[in-house]
């Protein structure tokens, strides 16, 4: 166990101690929220209000452009946290591919520290640091509410979340690991994290609604973990600011805005749950795990 600590501790310094590379990990969550704010965050509250107007009936337009921006600001909030919770684990986890360029992975080698115990290290080093990004993330998400006059998320959404964020940093990191075992420089790895940070964003509907991509992407990105990390997440931020929205609307006006945003989605006419995207995503990390470990395996056997 103290070895384990070690590695851990030694693995999550190394990578905080380089601030420019703290700074580059948050650098998508920067861009998704400068999008938001400037150009789809205005772009979609509008939209909002259009379609709860499009009902009819008299309604406080006043009011549905609070609720609808701040609804808009909570989904996007949790988009973020998706966007952290991979891009801040993969950056993490360069930590091991410059290790491994650096040729210190074969002075571990030759410890006692059995293999297991230092693929472990990494994983749960860039877990803990993913974790901890999202919950800045989050945190500093709910001060910029309270400053806006805004209803803060209760308790228990809170501590749901806080799994959530858990379970996706935990099965990306997970997913990192096995990536970098075929990395073997640190410029491949920064070229790939680029190209990562660039589509995480539209493979889990941040950037631009599900409703806007063709049925053919949306039947892609529903075998991705990205989306089923942030529709989750995106159900615990906006139950309550969803049912306050569309107040007085059919029910039916709520089920089209949460399938048309990723909120919810379905896999032909079955709806998926919260669970069964749990389910989803730990069977993508024991899949990650699972080839990695064989991975392992067979280099050991190799040298």
């Amino acid at each position: 166990m103290g070895d384990m600590i070690y590695l851990v501790k030694r693995n999550s310094l190394v990578f905080l101690r380089e601030r420019s590379a703290v700074f580059f990990s948050l650098l998508s969550m920067l861009i998704t929220l400068g999008l938001m704010v400037v150009f789809l965050g205005r772009m979609n509250s509008e939209n909002l209000v259009n379609i709860l107007a499009q009902y009819g009936g008299e309604r406080d337009r006043a009011l549905d452009e609070k609720n609808a921006a701040y609804l808009i600001q909570l989904w996007t909030l949790a988009g973020i946290l998706l966007v952290n919770a991979v891009t801040v684990t993969l950056t993490t986890m360069g930590v091991m591919v410059e290790d491994e360029t650096r040729h210190k992975s074969q002075a571990f080698y030759v410890t006692p520290v059995s293999r297991l115990k230092l693929a472990l290290g990494y994983v749960l080093a860039s877990w803990l640091v993913g974790t901890g990004m999202c919950l800045l993330t989050l945190a500093a998400g709910e001060g910029y509410f309270a400053l806006q006059g805004h209803q803060l998320l209760g308790a228990d959404r809170l501590l749901a979340l806080l799994a959530m964020i858990a379970l996706n940093t935990f099965v990306f990191s997970s997913l990192a690991y096995l990536l970098a075992l075929f990395v073997h420089s640190s410029s491949a790895w920064s070229g790939l994290l680029t190209v990562i940070g660039t589509l995480v964003g539209f493979a889990g509907g941040v950037y631009l609604p599900m409703a806007s991509l063709s049925e053919g992407v949306q039947s892609v990105l529903k075998c991705l973990p990205v989306l089923h990390g942030a529709a989750m997440m995106r159900r615990v931020c906006t139950k309550e600011a969803v049912a306050e929205t569309f107040a007085g609307l059919p029910e039916e006006a709520q089920e089209i805005f949460q399938e048309a945003m990723g909120i919810t989605f379905s896999v032909g006419e079955r709806q998926i749950s919260v669970k069964e995207s749990v389910f989803f995503l730990l069977l993508y990390a024991c899949i990650a795990i699972g080839i990695a470990g064989a991975l392992n395996k067979s280099r050991k056997l190799k040298t």
